[in-house]
């Protein structure tokens, strides 16, 4: 559904000419909580309260507030739960030609929209002015909403529900908070940030007698120190636009009073934040170094803590500042075969803050005759099709017949990749073993975060996990049929309807290795993700010894096998280890995942 309509060109030109008063914020001259009430005293001054249903007056509220002026240009409801900045929007609601696009009554989104109380209702009840404060009173989906419910806002790593436009709710991955969390999309992170920041100051004089999840009981910070921590985060890192200066500008002339973190953003730091973090992360610790390859060495550490948080971690190799990763594991790629690599890291924080360097760890690249990107493709020379799954054929980038089942191609990531439901996508044959395959993978619509079977030579070695947002991953896979050749397949049986975008996927493979002289080289170990049973599969009857080491370098467990056998992982706690294979005095290690 899709409505169009004339916007009035009086409502535009309010939004247009409307400023900030001179002297408006002339007694704002204090910092910390003194600043927080001089402000209080300011936005309260003159605010005219208006009930819930001014809002959706004719000539006043949402029609001069929330108005697309800004993404589509189209005069319809600016919905922050179902717009889409980069792309067109799943479903438009209308102000003026179709009044009943106003709720009303839902059953899924598209249905009708409503005002959405950024602080809960709940909270507060039917209580004026908190109720009707178009400040924190918005526009959105009625189902989205509802689906919002009275939830903190706040970020998800495991979402259970995703709507239309990529907002969604599941089990906070936020330190400090464990409930359940509706996280809209990053385009307005901010601007909802800064409308709650607005209300913890206009209501300072009340909000200690209210209870909620975000709030922490006080009149002064008013917010729980996990959620001031993520609302300045979102306000830092999503600065306000023109259409928020609009919306402002619009709002002072509806109620009375300004919106103080649109007018000056530095405020919110002023307030909550006076002393700049100087903390530094402290230092990573550790690192290990395993699975050297021709190209590549992974690594491993033991995640640094920080006062605020640590964003990220600077890698080093041989002295020398390599690149940067958010997570606590990395490949370092593009390296010499047969040459010794040292490495460092460093974590770093928002605030720019440096820990010292971890311990120092080294470890040497093979010489196994590795192909660099032995295959890969990019989904860009597929034919557009019209959104219907069916099966598609095509040369891949570097040759070869790729198929794809129950496929499309119009739900994309970077304006290409090829999208999977309930079917599979199948490479070209390679000769000989691959290793460090990747992929970048994300969940369009429908269904939840899962996983894809990855199967090569029809043996599951691993698992493709996809969730809301595009990750690129990397599976280590061992040479699998090193004399033949090697079939590839993505296997999504199992996904339950769930639309899976595919991008940029590639791997290596090993063209002429040595094989008298690389047994250690032909094991299988699967799957990588293990749940409880490990299959490791050998390819000669020469006794390995099997070895697992948690991350403190503690053997937890050890076990020599001369033939195929599965291990039982039962009593390994989730989390990162590295096996060891050893045969004779040659000794190759993995990293090994433990869900």
């Amino acid at each position: 559904m899709k409505h169009f309509y004339t916007l009035l060109l009086l409502l535009v030109s309010v939004t247009t000419f409307a400023q900030i008063p001179a002297g408006y914020y002339s007694t704002a001259t204090g910092s910390g909580y003194t600043l927080k009430t001089q402000l209080k005293n300011i936005i309260t001054n003159g605010h005219s309260p208006k009930t819930y249903d001014q809002l959706f007056d004719l000539a006043t509220g949402y029609r001069a507030t929330d108005v697309d002026d800004f993404y589509e240009n189209d005069g319809s409801v600016m919905d922050m739960y179902s717009e889409n900045p980069t792309s067109t929007d799943p479903y438009n609601y209308s102000y003026y030609a179709n009044p009943s696009d106003k709720c009303g009554n839902y059953n899924s989104e598209m249905d009708c929209y409503n005002g959405e109380h950024l602080m809960p209702q709940s909270v507060y009840g039917s209580a004026m002015p908190m109720v009707g404060d178009i400040h924190q009173v918005i526009p959105t989906d009625g189902y989205v909403n509802n689906g919002r419910g009275s939830l903190a806002f706040g970020e998800t790593n495991s979402a259970t529900t995703t709507y239309m436009n990529g907002s969604k709710r599941g089990p906070s991955s936020i330190s400090g908070y464990s409930g359940t969390v509706f996280e809209p999309i990053d385009e307005f992170k901010g601007d909802i940030a800064r409308c709650l920041l607005y209300f913890a100051v206009r209501y300072e004089d009340q909000v200690d007698s209210w209870s909620h999840p975000m709030l922490n009981g006080t009149n002064d910070q008013v917010y729980e120190d996990w959620f001031i921590a993520l609302l300045l985060d979102w306000h830092n890192n999503d600065a306000v636009n023109q259409r928020e200066l609009n919306r402002n500008n619009a709002a002072y002339i509806h109620q009375g009073n300004r919106n103080p973190f649109i007018d000056n953003p530095s405020y919110a730091n002023m307030i909550w934040n006076p002393t700049p973090d100087t903390e530094s992360p402290t230092d990573p610790t550790n690192l290990v170094a395993f699975n050297p390859t021709d190209i590549s060495i992974s690594l491993t550490w033991t995640a640094s803590t920080d006062n605020i948080e640590v964003t990220s971690y600077d890698v080093y190799i041989n002295g020398s500042y390599s690149f940067n990763t958010i997570n606590n594991s990395a490949i370092a790629t593009g390296l010499i075969p047969n040459t010794n690599y040292c490495f460092r890291v460093k974590a770093k924080d928002a605030a720019g803050n440096e820990s010292g360097f971890s311990n120092e760890t080294c470890e040497t690249t093979t010489d196994n005759g590795v192909g660099v990107s032995c295959l890969a493709e990019s989904f860009e020379n597929i034919p557009s099709n019209n959104g219907s799954y069916q099966t598609r054929t095509w040369t891949g980038d570097n040759g070869g017949n790729w198929v794809a089942t129950d496929a499309r191609t119009d739900l994309t990531l970077n304006n290409r990749a090829i999208t999977i439901r309930n079917g599979s996508l199948t490479a070209p044959v390679s000769p000989g073993g691959i290793a460090d395959f990747t992929v970048t993978t994300k969940r369009v619509y429908g269904g939840s975060s899962g996983t894809f079977n990855l199967k090569v030579n029809n043996n599951v070695v691993g698992t493709i996990a996809y969730g809301d947002q595009d990750v690129s991953q990397t599976i280590t896979i061992p040479n699998i049929n090193i004399e033949g050749n090697v079939s590839i397949v993505i296997d999504g049986n199992s996904t339950s309807g769930n639309r899976v975008v595919f991008d940029d996927l590639s791997w290596t493979c090993y063209s002429n290795l040595d094989t008298e002289n690389y047994d250690l080289d032909k094991i299988s170990v699967y799957p990588n993700p293990v749940s409880n049973q490990l299959n490791i599969q050998l390819n000669s009857i020469e006794k390995t010894q099997i070895e697992i080491y948690n991350i403190l370098g503690k053997r937890v467990l050890t076990k020599t096998i001369h033939q195929s056998q599965s291990i039982q992982l039962d009593n390994l706690n989730s989390g990162v280890y590295i096996l060891k294979l050893t045969q004779g005095n040659t000794t190759i290690s993995k990293k090994l995942i433990k869900k």
